[in-house]
């Protein structure tokens, strides 16, 4: 036995053994992460020795060490020993959370004595340690609550009273609510504090849109066959349309110099014409780097005008820090060692087997770590210095995870509302590594998960298993990312994808050209055919929506829907249920905007046909406790009004319902349970 003095920092255990904290991430050294406003899933396995009950509370912390919020936590599961409970942190910073654990002396005494009392055993002794248990816990308490506790030692004390209403004076509605806000707890134990880092709102909310400012705009002349480059004036006046939509984020590809060695020619050919652009991410010519501007695209004035219209209209603007150079960039001449020289003097242009990127030459960090890191973090402040607060970076899974890991730091030590998307598509392990990094978001699977199984596997592990360090974003398509069910699937495809994007992650993003069904790949390869990576390429987005040849009401629709329901803004709410048919995917997202409040709950249940080509009919069961009913929401017939915010019609639901999805027509419902409530 140990002794009682032995100090209590040299002990594995407190007296209330609390283990396996959630979410944690490599034993607190690496802060969870988290938006204002949004409900975090903490989680303990909780449990004592013998057969006395425990209870259990979540604590949160601001960043100044202040008590914010309690919670207390409930079983999950049976016989586990697993509590659960939601935390809500409502501004940014360094905060931190706790789980304690305590002997629940109600609940001991208030089970021992059903017991008992219904067997006959001890009936008198049982009732009279209630009556010392509530005594005592009134003398710690004031106002209400020590009156309440007061009638509860008397009722039970008063002989005079049948034994059934002296016992139920101690559970009665009243004496239950000042337990739940105020239980009666010993042996109080927490768990270390463990970090929270709690970011802006689109640091993990959002939607996306990436447009090339070379397009927007741009002319072909009929006569000549020759382009005439949008600007970022030209391309200041799409950005109407994008903030229509409802997008929050306007993306833009590296509007940087492009080179001229080994330029890429229309759908990646070796040879280019006079006319070719280049692709944007062949950074640098004579006319500068990274920290210069496209002269086609204009000046840092213009910039500066675009990024301030992009304002007024509610969006943000992200640009790509795309961390490679052509081989006509400043630094090839400059600072040869931050490149790799191969053995016959050449330097080593970029590859991804059987792809070459001869346009590309790859940095090499191993030379010269510090100074190279250092001019890096000279450009991005730079760029935040013209109001850049979001950076798309390309192939951050090619650079030493050290080298993120520090210049994220450093930049968000000065200005923690930057944000860095990483565009991994690469290892789990890499990909999950820079989010513990630093990177606030990053690209996804989700962009290859098509079939129900793949998609329930999916959303699962994004919204519990790696929420802790990996926000993903669900882009639907990118300039280099068409994929088969794209191509083939019609425009049900792509009103799928789009639902399954905007509704299952607070994250998503759209590419250019989605929402005019753009499909046609180029043979052979995962991209599209005469791909603008490489070319100019003119749009005539009114003229589609016009005709009804235009996904952007849909689109717009959806994006209405994300900033109507709350429950769509969070990441770790989502259930899976299930359906009878392999190609029909439901799952729901819940939230109580109000804590305590029932008529604040949020709850949106998504019901998607994944097959584009055909009409599918099946039955649906739901977890009802997922969708946090109150008993006022039913029916008489044991039903509740469910409104597809789609479609605009309504049904009764309950446990098991039928559901018939044409995908021709609808391939998809996003259903709101009306609250009664």
């Amino acid at each position: 036995m140990p002794s009682n003095d032995l100090p209590a920092e040299e002990l594995r255990f407190g007296r209330i053994p609390i283990i396996n904290v959630t979410p944690v991430v490599e034993c607190g050294r690496i802060p969870a992460k988290a938006i204002p406003g949004e409900d975090l899933v903490i989680g303990a396995t909780v449990f004592r020795e013998g057969h006395d009950l425990v209870g259990v509370s979540a604590v949160l912390y601001d960043p100044e060490g202040t008590e914010i919020q309690r919670v207390r936590m409930h079983p999950v599961g049976i016989g586990l020993d697993r509590w659960g409970g939601l935390l809500r942190p409502e501004g940014t910073g360094s905060w931190s959370f706790a789980v304690e654990g305590w002997a629940d002396l109600y609940s001991t005494w208030h089970h021992n004595a059903e017991v008992k009392i219904n067997a006959g055993v001890d009936t008198d002794l049982m009732l009279a340690e209630g009556a010392a248990l509530f005594r005592d816990a009134a003398q710690e308490r004031t106002g209400d609550s020590a009156r309440i506790f007061e009638a509860a030692a008397a009722a039970l004390a008063d002989t005079g009273l049948p034994v059934e209403d002296r016992l139920a004076a101690a559970a009665s509605d009243a004496v239950l609510a000042v337990l739940d806000r105020e239980p009666i707890r010993d042996l109080v134990t927490s768990s270390p504090r463990f970090p929270l880092h709690v970011e802006r709102e689109l640091a993990g909310r959002g939607a996306w849109y990436e447009f090339f400012p070379r397009s927007e705009g741009a002319k072909l002349d009929p006569a000549t066959r020759e382009w005439t480059s949008g600007t970022f004036r030209s391309a200041a006046r799409s950005l109407q349309r994008v903030a229509d939509m409802g997008f929050d984020v306007i993306y833009l590809p590296p509007v940087h110099p492009i080179g001229v060695t080994h330029r890429k020619g229309p759908n990646n050919t070796l040879v280019a014409g006079p006319g070719d652009p280049g692709s944007p991410w062949a950074i640098g010519s004579a006319e500068g780097g990274h920290d210069a501007i496209h002269p086609d695209l204009g000046t840092f004035e213009d910039f500066d005008a675009f990024v301030d219209t992009a304002r007024e209209l509610g969006l943000e603007v992200a640009i790509d820090l795309a961390l490679q150079a052509s081989p006509d960039h400043p630094w090839v001449t400059s600072h040869p060692e931050w490149f790799t020289t191969r053995v016959d003097g050449t330097i080593a242009y970029a590859e991804n087997p059987p792809k070459k990127y001869q346009d590309i030459y790859p940095l090499n960090f191993d030379n010269d770590f510090t100074g190279l890191s250092e001019e890096i973090l000279r450009i991005v402040l730079m760029w935040i210095g013209h109001g850049v607060k979001i950076f798309r970076v390309d192939n951050p899974h090619t650079k030493p995870l050290r080298f993120w890991e520090w210049l994220i730091k450093t930049v968000n030590e000065k200005h923690p509302e930057v944000i860095f998307l990483a565009e991994a598509f690469t290892r789990p392990p890499m990909m999950h590594a820079l989010g513990m990094a630093g990177f606030q978001q990053s690209y996804t699977y989700f962009t290859w998960r098509n079939t129900r199984k793949e998609l329930e596997e999916y959303f699962t592990e994004v919204s519990s298993e790696t929420a802790a360090f990996f926000r993903p974003n669900f882009f639907v398509n990118t300039p280099d990312i068409l994929t088969e069910f794209l191509q083939y699937g019609g425009p049900a495809a792509f009103k799928i994808r789009a639902v399954l994007a905007s509704t299952a992650s607070p994250l998503w993003g759209v590419y250019a050209g989605y929402e005019l069904f753009e499909h046609v790949a180029r043979p052979g390869a995962e991209e599209y055919i005469d791909n603008e990576k490489f070319e100019y390429k003119e749009r005539d987005f009114a003229a589609a929506e016009a005709e009804g040849r235009s996904l952007a009401p849909y689109i717009t629709r959806l994006n209405e829907i994300r900033h109507t329901h709350p429950a769509l803004g969070d990441l770790q709410n989502l259930t899976v249920h299930s359906s009878t048919d392999e190609s029909i995917v439901v799952y729901s997202k819940h939230k109580e905007v109000r804590p305590g409040d029932p008529a604040s709950r949020d709850t949106l249940i998504i019901v998607v046909n994944t097959d584009p080509h055909s009409a599918r009919e099946c039955g649906v069961s739901l977890d009802l406790g997922a969708l946090h009913l109150d008993p006022k929401d039913f029916n008489d017939d044991g039903t509740f009004w469910v409104d597809d915010l789609l479609s605009g019609q309504s049904w009764r639901w309950g446990a098991h319902n039928y559901v018939r999805l044409d995908a021709h027509f609808e391939p998809a419902h996003i259903l709101s349970v009306r609250r009664n409530s």
